[in-house]
């Protein structure tokens, strides 16, 4: 027996009874879905209507977001140069002063205008970089044997040439009318003349010629600037620095090369006659008086070697 339902239809051609219906839009199903989409994207949930509720966590509420207050640090990307500032502080004074020789030497322009702008050398500079000449010098004899064997000239003599040069080179610098104060010249030639005394004495004849010509040079310096310090206010330089004993220091130790500031010395004071003060100096009560006298009479040096007829 066919059994008919009430469609008219065979329950084998009845579609299949067990395929879940169709959901209803207005069920509640879709929200759940969307609040596991919400709570997947962190961006929703149980803790968002919690902080949004007036009754959430304190510490919720209270919770502040990260700044980045912090200025990051450049980083170099690439390699570059220094700038110049930096560099210029990475050098020594020895390399400062070849670099700035260099720059000279190729653009006379720029050493024309480091000579206008550059301070004027002191004579404790000045002495300080001779004494470093000497030093050099020094240094270079050899060890053991005579220092004034001609082995030791040989071997010491081209520091010898560039004392004695840079002795030729800073010496005009100090003379008038480059330089206006005799005090200035003065005490620059005094202690200038203290490093040739130091130079030694060689065995052979023709080595002394570099000390030789040394001392003569500094004596016309010596009467270039007692002339010129005679001119100005009387010579009050002259007669209150105690030069006359100085010079006729000077004088003995160099063995009576010093002859020619020792002449215009004698000049200058013959000049201002009785107006040279009569001081004692250090070494007596009465020892000024004696050299000076011994100046205008002619009769320094008399006790050893008379150093010229006046």
């Amino acid at each position: 027996m066919n059994v008919i339902n009430h469609f008219g239809q065979p329950p084998h051609l009845l579609p299949n009874q067990r395929h879940s219906p169709q959901r209803n839009i207005l069920s509640p199903a879709p929200m759940a879905s969307r609040k596991r989409k919400a709570e997947d994207d962190g961006s929703g949930g149980d803790d968002d209507r919690m902080s949004a509720s007036p009754s959430g966590s304190p510490a919720v509420q209270n919770r502040a977001l990260p700044r980045n207050t912090t200025k990051r640090m450049r980083t170099n990307i690439a390699g570059r140069p220094l700038p110049l500032p930096r560099l210029l502080e990475t050098l020594s004074a020895d390399e400062m002063r070849s670099v700035l020789q260099s720059l000279c030497d190729r653009h006379p322009a720029i050493g024309n205008e480091v000579v206008a702008t550059a301070p004027r050398p002191s004579v404790q500079s000045t002495l300080e970089v001779l004494l470093k000449y000497e030093r050099s010098f020094q240094a270079a004899f050899p060890f053991g044997g005579r220092p004034s064997s001609d082995y030791a000239y040989n071997r010491v003599r081209q520091h010898l040439v560039e004392l004695l040069e840079s002795l030729k080179d800073f010496t005009p610098h100090f003379l008038p009318p480059n330089e206006l104060q005799s005090a200035t010249s003065l005490a620059y030639l005094d202690g200038a003349t203290d490093v040739i005394h130091r130079l030694p004495e060689w065995d052979s004849f023709q080595h002394n010629r570099h000390k030789q010509e040394a001392y003569e040079e500094m004596a016309k310096a010596w009467a270039a600037v007692i002339q010129e310090a005679a001119k100005k206010a009387g010579g009050i330089q002259l007669q209150y620095g105690g030069w006359d004993q100085k010079i006729a220091k000077h004088n003995d130790i160099s063995g009576g090369r010093m002859q020619e500031a020792v002449s215009a010395l004698r000049v200058s004071l013959g000049w201002m006659g009785n107006e040279v003060p009569q001081h004692p100096s250090a070494g007596g009560p009465a020892g000024n008086v004696s050299v000076r006298d011994q100046l205008l009479s002619g009769t320094y040096g008399m006790g050893s070697a008379r150093v010229g007829a006046w």
